[in-house]
């Protein structure tokens, strides 16, 4: 694995999508920062973090999907990797919020954010980013999140993870084509809120702003959100039309 360390940087993925598209990297390079400016979430939303605490990373992931209809392929491997990871560190009640928010409890730990770049011979490009909360401590603006340290009551040791992470996204990526299958069962099992009753906002505009009431079921292969509702069907969802409210 190759690390460029960074102090400060305004994105890590928008650092390392630049540097891709004029070097040959090596499959896997990771960019870490110990601050992060411009730092992205899902929809555009910001990812906030307190400089040299949390662990900021992209990494260059290449040679794995060659069809836009598997993007979630990889955004599940990611996700199911960091768990692994964080599950050998004795994090507790691990779980996955739709679509790759990282849970402990009902706390947000972590959030991944992957782009997509499909190259002139077809060939596609992900950098994956990953923000994960280590050792901050003080979440007042944030009260839904939390950090690994406030959940184990001791700082970490934030340089490990990089290398952990990566050597379990490897492992998935080389046996997906056999374990496929398990690996989409891990994540239906490690979906936050699967299987109970809990209200959602729906952001469609034809129904703007409204709230109904939904069981999650599953994700879809293309990484829609299943969700039954109240008169017995079952729905799929964008990232942009429903937002969980818990």
């Amino acid at each position: 694995m190759k690390l460029i360390k960074l102090d400060a940087i305004d994105s890590t993925n928008d650092f390392l999508k630049a540097i891709s598209s004029k070097d040959d990297l090596d499959n896997f390079t990771v960019v870490t920062a110990e601050n992060q400016t411009k730092g992205k979430g899902q929809m555009g939303s910001k990812w906030q973090s307190e400089s040299g605490k949390n662990l900021i990373m992209s990494a260059l992931i290449k040679d794995f999907m060659f069809d836009n209809e598997q993007f979630f392929n990889l955004s599940l491997i990611v996700s199911l990797s960091v768990i692994e990871a964080l599950k050998s560190l004795n994090i507790p009640d691990l779980s996955i919020k739709w679509p790759n928010d990282i849970m402990s409890y009902n706390k947000k730990i972590g959030g991944i954010l992957i782009e997509n770049t499909i190259k002139s011979d077809g060939r596609i490009v992900s950098v994956v980013g990953l923000g994960l909360n280590v050792n901050q401590t003080n979440f007042d603006e944030l009260p839904n999140a939390s950090s690994l340290a406030v959940i184990l009551g001791k700082p970490l040791d934030k340089t490990v993870l990089p290398e952990l992470i990566i050597e379990k996204i490897k492992e998935k990526i080389n046996s997906w084509e056999t374990s496929a299958s398990v690996f989409w069962s891990e994540y239906y099992n490690t979906l936050f809120r699967k299987g109970i009753p809990m209200p959602f906002k729906n952001l469609n505009s034809d129904n703007f702003g409204q709230n109904f009431m939904g069981i999650i079921q599953g994700v879809s292969s293309t990484g829609k959100l299943q969700v039954l509702l109240e008169d017995d069907s079952v729905s799929e969802f964008e990232i942009k039309e429903i937002q969980m409210l818990y």
